[in-house]
C-alpha cells in the first residue's frame, strides 16, 4: 500500500496541472459618460467702424434731401413731399423762395426757385450742418479748419467786418457763409452760379 501513495501523488499532481485556469470574466466596463459639449464659441460682434457724421445730413452739394439742385420747380415739390409754402414771387415772378411748412422761421431752411428750376437753399439755424460740416455759430477759424485752403473770403457787402466764405464745391455748386462783424456764422447756402451770388437773395 505504501509504494502506491507517490504514484497517487504524482497522478494528482498531473491533473492538476492539465486543468486550464479559470478564465476571467471580462470586467463590464462602466457606462460612459457623454462627451461634454464643446461650449459654442461667441459669434465676434459686427464690425462697428466710426459712424459717418455726414451719412444723415439732408443739404448736399448736390441738393437738400431729396431736392436736387437744377431740377424743375415742380419735381422739387413731388420730391419734397410734404407741403412747402410760397413766397411771393419777386418783379417779373422770375424768382421765389418755398419753405417747409415745420420750419419755426421761413428763414430757417429756404429753396430758392428761379427761371422755374430749384437753383439754391438758403439756412439760418444751427440745426443744419452744411456739406463739409460747417454751420451757424462757428467761428472763422472753425471753418478753416474744415475746409483749409479751400475757403475764400470776401467783405460783407452789408455788414461791417462782416465776410462772405466762400467755397466751390461738386458739380459747378458753390458753398457761401456769412459772418457777422465778430467773425460768427449767421447763416449759409449752397447753390448754382449765378444765384448762389445774389446776395440779397431774390430781392
Amino acid at each position: 500500500m505504501k509504494s502506491l501513495l507517490p504514484l497517487t501523488a504524482a497522478l494528482a499532481l498531473t491533473l492538476a496541472a492539465c486543468k486550464p485556469a479559470d478564465t476571467p470574466q471580462p470586467s463590464t466596463p462602466a457606462a460612459s459618460e457623454p462627451a461634454a459639449s464643446a461650449p459654442a464659441q461667441a459669434s465676434p460682434p459686427p464690425a462697428t467702424g466710426e459712424a459717418d457724421p455726414q451719412a444723415n445730413v439732408p443739404a448736399t452739394w448736390q441738393g437738400y434731401g431729396d431736392l436736387k439742385l437744377g431740377s424743375t420747380a415742380d419735381a422739387a415739390r413731388q420730391a419734397w413731399g410734404g407741403e412747402l409754402n410760397s413766397s411771393t414771387p419777386s418783379e417779373g415772378g422770375a424768382c421765389y423762395q418755398l419753405t417747409p411748412k415745420w420750419a419755426t422761421d421761413k428763414a430757417d431752411v429756404a429753396f430758392m426757385i428761379e427761371g422755374d428750376h430749384f437753383v439754391r437753399y438758403d439756412v439760418t439755424t444751427s440745426k443744419e450742418v452744411a456739406p463739409g460740416g460747417g454751420k451757424v455759430g462757428m467761428d472763422e477759424a472753425a471753418l478753416r479748419a474744415l475746409y483749409g485752403d479751400k475757403l475764400q473770403s470776401m467783405p460783407h457787402k452789408y455788414v461791417e467786418g462782416g465776410k462772405y466764405l466762400s467755397v466751390d464745391g461738386q458739380g459747378g455748386a458753390k458753398l457761401v457763409f456769412e459772418t457777422g462783424a465778430d467773425g460768427v456764422v449767421t447763416s449759409w447756402r449752397v447753390g448754382l452760379p449765378p444765384q448762389i451770388d445774389y446776395v440779397e437773395g431774390c430781392a
